[in-house]
């Protein structure tokens, strides 16, 4: 077990007569033989998680045209090669009791499905898409309802692969597998072309279902799922959000306030995910009222820093009183609330 607790944290819990003489030394080394039930954030995790990134770009968006002329054969090979290879790693690093980097592979093999089934689609002859998108990568970059196996692939392999590997950094390909899918059935829902105004409504609404989802599964399950969740959910919903423009000064407001709202929401469920979004949409909101509503203002600057300042403050207290602070929140809800969300309780 990673030692947490220090020897001196026990040996002043001793002096302040929480622990007797002697259990403090016993408690640390029965700690110290516990086996790591969750991995910790260590510099090697920054290597995983980076490492991990790596193999996704190399063989998604980065994958070149030499590729797509070796063959639809050849690259189904290697595609099934790499996700059985990935997959035995990390089911051998997960017996051996190493999580982060077990996880971090699986996630890796469930990322290349989409190429396993592109290549299978293309060498039965069941590709639905034209020539014009025949190139891997434009998977990533354009919208197109012929994507759809691929997607569904993705997210049922990703649902297995969390059976064998349960890894809360799986469900991010998993989430993305279901951002695709939602802009692809953009397609279905409004017909060919679609507009941005269209793909980016769907962007919200799905954002925002998720972000639902992931509310109610938060405390249900032993691994932190939402974690990874509610990151992929708010860069669906606040993206939207940012796509969508307003002429009327009522519209730039109610979009600070569902800001304001997230950063709310970070104090109720103990997400500073959703601190960051929300913390990001209220400074774009600042910028504009500085660049075109106060242009030729002196004082605003001067009122911004002051309101920054006071951000800053309360950020220290919040960080000091966090738990205080929660407990008001969640108290003023409604019980049935309180009740009905795992991730709203004590």
């Amino acid at each position: 077990m990673t030692d947490r607790i220090d020897a001196k944290d026990l040996a002043r819990a001793v002096q302040a007569g929480i622990l007797q003489p002697g259990q403090d030394q016993a408690l640390l080394a029965f700690l110290r033989q516990q086996p790591a039930s969750r991995g910790t954030f260590q510099l090697a995790h920054v290597a995983f998680y980076f490492g991990a990134l790596l193999i996704m770009g190399a063989m998604g968006w980065l994958l070149t045209e030499a590729w797509m002329r070796i063959g639809d054969g050849a690259l189904l090979a290697v595609a099934t090669l790499y996700i059985a290879l990935l997959t035995l790693f990390a089911l051998n690093l997960h017996k051996r009791q190493q999580p982060v980097a077990a996880g971090v592979l699986a996630a890796v093999a469930v990322s290349i499905v989409p190429l396993a089934v592109f290549a299978l689609e293309r060498l039965a002859g069941w590709w639905p898409l034209d020539d014009m998108q025949a190139d891997y990568h434009h998977y990533y970059t354009y919208v197109q309802g012929g994507w759809l196996a691929m997607e569904a692939a993705t997210v049922l392999a990703g649902l297995l692969m969390l059976r064998l590997i349960p890894y809360p950094f799986i469900v991010m390909p998993i989430a993305v597998a279901l951002w695709f899918m939602s802009m692809d059935l953009t397609e279905w829902a409004y017909g060919t072309p679609f507009s941005w105004e269209q793909r980016r409504t769907v962007s919200l609404w799905f954002g925002l279902g998720m972000l639902l989802i992931f509310v109610l599964i938060d405390g249900r399950t032993r691994e932190d799922y939402a974690r990874w969740g509610y990151l992929a959910g708010l860069a669906a919903f606040w993206g939207g959000l940012n796509l969508m423009e307003s002429d009327s000064e009522l519209g730039k407001a109610l979009y600070c306030l569902i800001n304001l709202a997230l950063m709310g929401l970070a104090v109720v469920l103990r997400r500073p995910v959703f601190m960051v979004f929300g913390a990001l949409g209220v400074a774009g909101y600042l910028g504009y009222l500085s660049y075109e509503v106060f242009a030729d203002s002196l004082l605003f600057p001067l009122v911004v820093t002051l309101i920054g300042l006071g951000v800053i403050g309360l950020g220290l207290a919040y960080q000091k009183r966090r738990e205080q602070l929660s407990q008001v929140v969640r108290s003023s809800l409604p019980g049935w609330l309180v009740s009905a969300l795992p991730a709203l309780r004590d």
